[in-house]
């Protein structure tokens, strides 16, 4: 997602360390540990799974690559414990990877049956199905409403209390859509969408996360060293973007990104889920 421009406001440099703060499948981290000489790379992760992908694709560096099994929102106890230098450059994608949207198993997507999960990293307490079933119904349209920015969040809530037990995400997605007055003739995202992205990121505790992450993430940088975050949804780039123009106003950053990057046409013709994602970059001031 976004690689040549991730690269590009990293100002990779071979002898330079960096961190992927959350490596997925190990896409951004290969490109930065292929440019790197005497350089290292530190490469995080919540879900086992994914890292375990990403260390095979970036074994053939060698120990250029540190791996590690982590949350991105402890990231300056990672990189003490894993004993990396203040780094150059770090990057946060915040979306989730295509291995975890197709497998049917994690219940990330709406379209393919599988168990009420989406956890990042399995050993999570919570599940979607947890929420899904346990919570009121105030708290339910709440967060629906907070992180999915869905106006219909009380009729879903109502309809989800009503459909109760709910086992799978497709049966789901079903409840939701049939709670939503329809439309017709309007070309819109997938009833679902904004309702499964609220549950997936209250299950992970995305926005408390990113906002950790990014109370620490300036004290694991060199002087000059750059931030790199891609967001994909309103909510967490407003996060985002607070935090940079704070640091901005305290002297603390320059800011590399006055308007958030968006993906290039033929990105978007060759991955469509990039058309939401945006860019912020900063670097850390002396």
């Amino acid at each position: 997602m976004l690689l040549g421009e991730v690269i590009e406001f990293l100002n990779v440099r071979p002898e330079g360390f960096y961190i992927d703060a959350t490596s997925g499948g190990g896409g951004h981290s290969e490109a930065i540990a292929g440019r790197l000489g005497t350089g290292r790379l530190l490469a995080i992760d919540c879900d086992p799974l994914a890292l375990a992908m990403a260390g095979e694709r970036l074994a053939r560096f060698g120990d250029k690559v540190k791996l590690v099994h982590g949350n991105f929102a402890e990231i300056d106890r990672l990189q003490a414990e894993a004993a990396f230098p203040p780094a150059d450059g770090v990057v946060a994608d915040l979306g989730l990877s295509s291995m975890q949207l197709n497998d049917a198993t994690r219940g990330f997507s709406f379209n393919l049956e599988g168990p009420l999960d989406m956890r990042a990293n399995p050993a999570t307490e919570t599940t979607a199905g947890d929420i899904v079933n346990y919570a009121g119904e105030r708290e339910l349209a709440d967060l629906i409403f907070k992180f999915g920015e869905e106006r219909h969040s009380r009729r879903i809530a109502r309809a989800i209390m009503k459909a109760r037990p709910i086992r799978t995400s497709t049966s789901l997605a079903q409840v939701v859509t049939r709670a939503i007055p329809s439309r017709p003739g309007l070309h819109q995202i997938h009833g679902a969408t904004r309702t499964f992205m609220a549950l997936r990121m209250a299950t992970n505790r995305e926005i408390e996360n990113l906002e950790q992450f990014l109370a620490r993430v300036l004290d694991v940088m060199a002087a000059g060293g750059r931030l790199v975050v891609i967001g994909f949804h309103s909510v967490e780039d407003r996060v985002t973007k607070r935090a940079f123009s704070a640091w901005k106003q305290e002297r603390r950053v320059r800011l590399l990104t006055p308007k958030p990057v968006r993906p290039g046409e033929q990105e978007l013709g060759e991955n469509p889920r990039a058309r939401s994602a945006k860019l912020r970059a900063i670097e850390k001031q002396p």
